[in-house]
């Protein structure tokens, strides 16, 4: 029987959400450039990241670092482009308000 302890857990949640947020990106579920899929992808690393700190693999390790890196990457683009819109959006109704 193998024994599955809390690193374990926390890495099968990480791949439960991995697949479930792949598998609403592949049935127009999600967008690829929304908050969410961003968000969760950065969650995944993080929890995945977690498990290998308990059991190590470079290469695992290297994929995850990569994966939250564009993930906050995206993040970041969709908050900017986010601001942006809203700050066109105050502009456009002040100009009206005028």
């Amino acid at each position: 029987m193998i024994a599955i302890g809390f690193s374990d857990i926390i890495g099968l949640v990480g791949v439960s959400l991995l697949i479930s947020t792949y598998g609403l990106l592949q049935f127009d579920g999600i967008d690829p450039k929304g908050f969410w899929y961003s968000f969760n992808n950065m969650i995944v690393a993080i929890l995945i990241t977690i498990s290998l700190i308990y059991n190590f693999n470079l290469a695992s390790m290297v994929i995850e670092v990569f994966w939250f890196s564009l993930s906050l990457y995206g993040l970041i683009k969709y908050l900017r482009l986010a601001r942006k819109k809203h700050t066109m959006l105050q502009q456009e109704i002040k100009f009206y308000e005028d």
